[in-house]
């Protein structure tokens, strides 16, 4: 399988606009991108994967103590299917979900506790805060990118108190293969503005570029030490009127265990979304009709979890 050698956009450099236009490049050919010199340490990069592969190696009917609500909490093996044409089993990962820390919400959030975990919920603290200063910074470059104003996203109420998730995933390296294909996530494309992934380096992500092919065309998305793995959502997919792609991908299995924490920038829930000036034209109209930002999750998430 080909790798896909993706652009690389320093979020440090003093050249914005030539950063601008590149994330535009990126955006418009692949939906997907590495960025470097984000301010993220090694260091905590390091932690954050140490303590999330802590809470996965407890028991199971400890993890089920925080059993998904609110869409926050732990998601056990198999019980997410992001592609139910794919197969019958679900996808082969679990994971936790960390919701906004600030706000009224903030509440809904799930944590271990501190006997069992003692530094956990310090160290994702962190990590969450340190992750979603580093996306607010990209969306100023994408809004550069679109011909707006930097501030446009913040103007438009996207980061008043924006909707961001902060995922911990596991993989297990050993699976029951019954002859069923097994995914490690099957193919999707993800909701909403951008993610930003980061990978303990083990190999398995892969994109679909033509996600209306009838027969698709994989491509490995191989990791860069340190880097944050970015892609663009549906629901910036729909702002852009399909200038920028939220493109198909998925994670297939290794035989090897293999960690990641995938964190989603989404707007405010009463953001309206609606075809950017800057991406219609008469030629080109929008497509889409203004939605607000939380009527389009609870849809998405509603045909995601169905029951």
């Amino acid at each position: 399988m080909e790798a896909l050698k993706l652009p690389i956009i320093d979020l440090s450099s003093a050249d914005r606009f030539s950063a601008a236009q590149s994330i535009r490049q990126a955006c418009v050919e692949y939906g997907f991108f590495y960025l470097v010199n984000h301010g993220v340490d090694e260091e905590l990069l390091g932690t954050m994967f140490d303590q999330s592969r802590k809470f996965f190696s407890l028991p199971l009917a400890h993890k089920m103590t925080l059993a998904r609500k609110e869409h926050r909490g732990y998601t056990p093996l198999y019980a997410e299917n992001l592609d139910p044409s794919s197969s019958s089993k679900g996808d082969s990962k679990e994971s936790f979900y960390i919701g906004p820390l600030e706000g009224t919400l903030s509440s809904l959030n799930q944590w271990p506790s501190e006997e069992v975990l003692p530094s956990w919920r310090s160290t994702m603290d962190l990590f969450y805060k340190k992750v979603l200063d580093i996306g607010c910074r990209l969306i100023h470059l994408i809004a550069l990118a679109l011909e707006l104003d930097e501030d446009f996203f913040e103007k438009v109420g996207a980061l008043d108190m924006p909707s961001a998730f902060l995922r911990l995933i596991h993989y297990p390296g050993k699976l029951d293969l019954s002859g069923e294909e097994i995914y490690g996530a099957s193919a999707h494309s993800d909701y909403g503005m951008i993610t930003l992934l980061a990978t303990d380096g083990i190999p398995g992500l892969q994109v679909c570029r033509e996600k209306f092919k009838e027969s698709r065309a994989w491509e490995e998305v191989p990791s860069i030490k340190g880097a944050f793995i970015v892609n663009i959502g549906d629901m910036m997919e729909r702002w852009t009127n399909c200038l920028f792609r939220s493109t198909l991908h998925r994670v297939m299995p290794t035989g090897q265990e293999r960690y990641s924490a995938a964190f989603f920038l989404d707007p405010n829930s009463n953001c309206v979304v609606e075809c950017l000036e800057s991406c219609c034209s008469e030629s080109c109209p929008p497509r889409f009709p203004p939605i607000r930002s939380g009527d389009y999750f609870k849809e998405r998430l509603r045909l995601t979890y169905g029951s």
